[in-house]
């Protein structure tokens, strides 16, 4: 591990995968078992360009990687709109020695040019919630994790349809009580929704969760997973 400078708030956090670390600030957003799963669900394929759309501090880019460590890497590039988040992921880099991810800070709606249809599978773990239900203004920078307040779910589709190559994946977990939306507006950006899997707290319970895939020009038909307890 390469020696780097910490501020205050910063810590190393132990990713449970691999033996890799990955740098978080304890007064911004963190991430959840959500991105965990994530992670999980996207099949990767050698040699892939991935992108990691909402990035935060890299957390579902840097596990991926980890469940794959053992094959030949993918490239990954981290788009987000926080510059202390990229901060972050770019000292988590630094740290466990990557050379196979780059950070890019910008919004979704704003990424150049270059990337049009450069990446054979998008991740995104993106802000679950509607805006307009209120938020701590002493955490935005929290809040605009969790909100729609910068970025809506019209936007990410638009910027993954842009990204992605004919054929391409995009991987997403968002709120089960949203999948009739998410197949909709991702049908409107010519991304059909080809497998699901939803997330229950136990048994018996309804799902609060779901992880897609869809691909770019895909044709319509979709694969149910079993749903998974967490």
């Amino acid at each position: 591990m390469a020696e780097i400078s910490l501020s205050e708030y910063e810590v190393v956090e132990d990713m449970g995968i691999a033996n890799l670390k990955i740098i978080q600030d304890k007064r911004l957003y963190r991430f959840t078992s959500d991105s965990v799963l994530l992670s999980r669900f996207a099949a990767v394929k050698k040699g892939e360009k991935i992108a990691d759309f909402c990035a935060g501090s890299g957390i579902v880019a840097f596990h991926t990687h980890a469940l794959h460590i053992d094959k030949p890497p993918a490239q990954y590039t981290l788009f987000e709109m926080q510059a202390p988040l990229c901060n972050l992921a770019k000292k988590t880099i630094e740290y466990n020695g990557f050379t196979n991810f780059a950070v890019v800070n910008c919004r979704l709606q704003d990424i150049p040019k270059e990337y049009a249809e450069r990446f054979s599978l998008i991740l995104c773990n993106p802000p679950y919630e509607r805006a307009g239900t209120g938020f701590d203004n002493a955490d935005y920078e929290k809040a605009v994790c969790r909100k729609e307040i910068t970025l809506t779910l019209a936007e990410i589709a638009k910027a993954a349809a842009k990204s992605l190559k004919y054929g391409g994946r995009l991987c997403m977990v968002h709120r089960a009580d949203r999948l009739a939306e998410l197949c909709y507006v991702l049908k409107g950006v010519g991304i059909e929704v080809k497998k699901l899997q939803f997330v229950a707290g136990r048994d018996g319970t309804k799902p609060y969760l779901v992880l897609l895939e869809g691909v770019k020009g895909g044709k319509p038909a979709t694969k149910i997973l079993p749903t998974i307890v967490n």
